[in-house]
């Protein structure tokens, strides 16, 4: 079966989608700082799996070098690493201040958690992603995947452009031709909307997704073999937001479950390397509908 690293998993997206794996039967690694939500996790995601699906939870910090080099070598043990999903994230300021008051040992931390961590765990699992062979072979994928990707809108309503970074990955930005699909594994980063977007008191957070962004986009130049998708997932109702900012009311807010399908559409349909909201994603062809 498949294997899947989820940082983050214990609560939020990373457990939804940690589910909706272990529902289809994929060997998961998953990790939090919490001990004690993350084995109730591991305890549901078992259930999930009705069997069928193996979930090794190991509680520690992505920013310590042995926890994520223990991570992926649970991975290796499960049988190799076809899927990194990069979830673990922190604010740097709990409420969110204005720069003028952002506290720098903040921005430290958010930095750290947000675009050192993610490349340190990247760096240590890429040797497994290469080896990966979910994704058979190029001919399969483009028979099943189409010919690329419709443009999905973001929450503002304009047209987006969900892979702006793959001109130079072999071939796939050209309408003519379906996407290049390398036969390696997939890695998937969390950003927001914050990366892109200038909100007061989400500059530190924001300038840390922005900084993931463009390490992605990157990382999917230099290794056109792998997928790299990073993905805007949109407001939801998590305990990230509720931190950030206390006195909102959340009820409005989408649960993370509600975004997981459109995540799950890019593995199904293959999509290329790129940046994709939560809007853009359910467009892709081949996966499972989120509509």
């Amino acid at each position: 079966m498949p294997v899947a690293i989820i940082t983050g998993a214990s609560k939020g997206l990373g457990r939804a989608l940690a589910m909706a794996l272990a529902g289809r039967g994929w060997d998961l690694v998953v990790d939090a700082r919490s001990a004690g939500p993350l084995a109730e996790a591991a305890r549901e995601l078992r259930e999930a799996g009705r069997g069928a699906a193996r979930v090794v939870a190991l509680p520690g910090d992505v920013t310590d070098g042995g926890h994520r080099a223990a991570l992926v070598a649970a991975a290796g043990e499960l049988g190799g690493l076809d899927l990194l999903v990069n979830n673990a994230s922190a604010l740097g300021s709990e409420p969110l201040v204005r720069l003028a008051d952002h506290p720098l040992e903040g921005l430290r931390t958010a930095l750290e958690v947000n675009v050192v961590a993610p490349l340190g765990l990247v760096q240590e699992a890429l040797p497994l992603l290469r080896q990966s062979s979910y994704l058979s072979s190029y001919e399969e994928v483009a028979s099943r995947g189409g010919n690329g990707l419709s443009g999905g809108g973001g929450e503002n309503g304009e047209a987006y452009d969900s892979r702006p970074y793959t001109e130079n990955a072999r071939n796939a930005g050209l309408s003519d031709s379906p996407p290049y699909i390398g036969t390696g594994g997939a890695i998937l980063a969390l950003s927001s909307d914050a990366a892109v977007e200038a909100y007061p008191t989400w500059g530190g957070y924001g300038a840390a997704k922005a900084a993931l962004d463009q390490q992605s986009a990157v990382l999917a130049v230099e290794e056109p073999g792998l997928r790299v998708w990073w993905v805007d997932p949109g407001d939801m109702r998590t305990d990230l937001y509720a931190a950030a900012v206390p006195d909102d009311d959340p009820s409005g807010r989408p649960l993370p479950g509600t975004v997981v399908p459109a995540l799950l559409r890019l593995l199904d349909g293959a999509a290329p390397s790129g940046r994709y909201t939560a809007a853009s994603a359910a467009e892709v062809p081949g996966g499972v509908s989120t509509r």
